[in-house]
């Protein structure tokens, strides 16, 4: 039974904004036994995430998109900081070549119930102005397993939210968020604990 727990697993988030997703699965690993998030990439270097990370004690590396996709500086770092990858608010596509070194180890959370409203230029505020446009009756949030093509990864988790004909997209948004506060560290969680059982 406690042999699931012996191998801490090593996470690195990827994010692009304000982090709080990050900032959540952060705070939820520290108190388990289950994983632990060593490092935060970010591709924005103005991102609210450095801020959060400093007061997180977690390291936060700003990088160009040169050491990511065209040189394998980000891959290298991974090779030696991280059994799972976690995309929480990450606005570039993953490169093949780290899709491939982390086969079913990139997680991802999507603002929507994928297959709908997914694809490239599909996040944030984007998506839920979609939604509303298209007077849908419910939304979510899809976290799925990152391959080569954007939102076509696998989905491990889905949750619904119901809307309204008062909804606007900044009120689908804060009922997404609740969602995602909720459901992403422990789904994480669920996947390592399966993967390693």
């Amino acid at each position: 039974m406690y042999s699931r727990f012996i191998d801490m697993k090593r996470i690195v988030i990827f994010a692009s904004g304000s982090g709080t997703n990050a900032e959540n699965i952060i705070k939820f690993f520290n108190q388990t036994k289950t994983a632990k998030v060593t490092q935060v990439f970010s591709n924005n270097e103005h991102a609210k995430i450095f801020e959060r990370c400093k007061n997180l004690n977690v390291s936060c590396l700003h990088f160009l998109k040169t050491d990511f996709s065209k040189e394998d500086t980000i891959l290298n770092l991974l090779k030696n900081k991280a059994d799972y990858i976690i995309l929480a608010g990450f606005l570039w596509k993953i490169p093949e070549k780290i899709v491939d070194a982390f086969p079913h180890r990139i997680i991802n959370i999507h603002p929507a119930l994928l297959p709908k409203y997914g694809g490239k230029g599909m996040y944030g505020m984007n998506v839920h102005s979609a939604v509303k446009e298209n007077k849908e009756s419910k939304t979510g949030i899809t976290i799925h397993y990152v391959n080569a093509n954007y939102d076509e990864g696998a989905i491990i988790f889905q949750a619904e939210t119901a809307l309204n004909n008062d909804d606007s997209p900044e009120t689908i948004a804060e009922k997404i968020h609740i969602l995602e506060q909720k459901y992403f560290p422990r789904v994480i969680e669920d996947v390592i604990l399966d993967i390693n059982e």
